[in-house]
């Protein structure tokens, strides 16, 4: 029996929490979803949300708080859990193995959901053939698009996206579509240059769709999205969907490309003051990088963070106060580099939260959110998050 978790679990305030814990604020959450699901309206385009950063249902819940509707997952892990919350309506958005194919198909089978794979090669299509002779069942697949260098798929023009569909049909396979990711989009820091990253996925995506139905191939779905390109699309022609992720809880990574403000950013670890070396400028926390993670997205951007942002208990920031180091267990808090502030009075067993440069990796490091809402220290509930592969 894990007696920590059940601690937290029995919390009823954030100072009853044993450190560090993962906080999720319910209001911002909110605020996040229907904000993208408003804009997807407007450009009248299915949102399917990508559960990877969330991997919880009761987030989940809140995205859908009527019936389940179309999900993304980046493990089959998540397919098997939201599959057994309900969903049918699932896209694997990440390239297939042959076992995580037969894995996905078997899921399928017991459940009657519709999982999606990714491929983009003409070997994976043709492992389609023992996938469907292992399972019974007959894949749905999507082609993988390059639309900006950032990582697999296919360029629009690669002649080899026609041999591939071809494959897919042979194999017996389903061809349902194209899909994109502009991964690039986070490096990027203006809106015209986001808009710009938004119409060239666009364009890309639909160019690919038009070449496979030009010969012969129906491509239901054209399917795009990253979370900074989905906030500054401004036109979604032949675009049937739009997937995003992080946007439910957004981190500083998204405020350094402009995608969010600070005010906006859902998660936090909470965390307590253990020491300080003030000859040194420093406090020290009981939150090292085993509860933030490694992730230094920001070190790149014209803002660098850290290991993350730090607020005081009631989630306010401390200006220019940044995690400046991180240890397996310990975290150091220290003044921004060339500010003038100085450090805030941080007394042993203080609360502070800090906030992720990377809401999926922090939130990963975590079995569980514990649900707060604004400035309150209440814990309105416990979220449990599905890990694993």
């Amino acid at each position: 029996m894990d007696t920590n978790v059940n601690i937290r679990e029995a919390a009823q305030t954030i100072d009853a929490l044993i450190t560090p814990s993962l906080l999720l604020d319910r209001g911002r959450l909110e605020r996040n979803i229907q904000r993208l699901a408003g804009h997807a309206r407007k450009l009248g385009v299915v949102l399917r949300p990508h559960m990877k950063t969330a991997k919880s249902i009761d987030v989940a819940r809140h995205v859908f708080p009527r019936e389940p509707g179309p999900i993304t997952v980046s493990t089959i892990a998540e397919a098997e859990y939201f599959a057994g919350h309900g969903f049918r309506d699932i896209t694997y958005a990440v390239g297939m193995s042959p076992a995580s194919a037969v894995r996905a198909m078997e899921l399928c089978r017991r459940t009657g959901a519709d999982v999606k794979l990714l491929l983009d090669s003409v070997e994976q299509a043709e492992a389609l053939v023992g996938v469907r002779e292992a399972t019974g069942v007959t894949p749905s697949v999507f082609i993988e698009l390059d639309c900006d260098d950032h990582r697999g798929g296919l360029k629009p023009d690669d002649p080899k996206l026609l041999d591939v569909a071809n494959r897919v049909v042979a194999a017996g396979a389903y061809l349902v579509g194209v899909l994109a990711h502009a991964g690039e989009s986070y490096g990027l820091s203006t809106p015209d240059a986001l808009v710009k990253a938004a119409e060239d996925e666009r364009s890309a995506t639909v160019r690919a769709a038009e070449t496979l139905r030009a010969h012969g191939h129906a491509c239901p779905i054209v399917s795009l999205g990253s979370t900074p390109t989905a906030h500054f699309a401004e036109n979604l022609e032949g675009v049937t969907e739009l997937r995003a992720g992080v946007y439910m809880f957004f981190d500083l990574v998204q405020h350094g490309v402009g995608v969010c403000a600070i005010d906006d950013i859902a998660i936090s670890v909470l965390a307590t003051v253990i020491g300080a070396k003030p000859e040194k400028g420093w406090v020290l926390v009981d939150a090292g990088w085993m509860a933030l993670s490694r992730d230094r997205g920001t070190a790149n951007q014209q803002i660098d963070q850290g290991y993350g942002v730090v607020c005081d208990e009631k989630g306010r920031v401390l200006e220019d106060v940044i995690v400046g180091q991180a240890s397996q267990e310990h975290g150091i808090l220290a003044i921004r580099a060339g500010s003038g502030k100085s450090m805030p009075d941080l007394p042993l067993g203080a609360r502070v939260r800090i906030l992720p440069n990377h809401a999926c990796a922090m939130a990963a490091q975590h079995r569980f959110y514990s649900v707060v809402n604004g400035d309150s220290p209440r814990i309105e509930a416990h979220w449990e998050r599905i890990r694993g592969w």
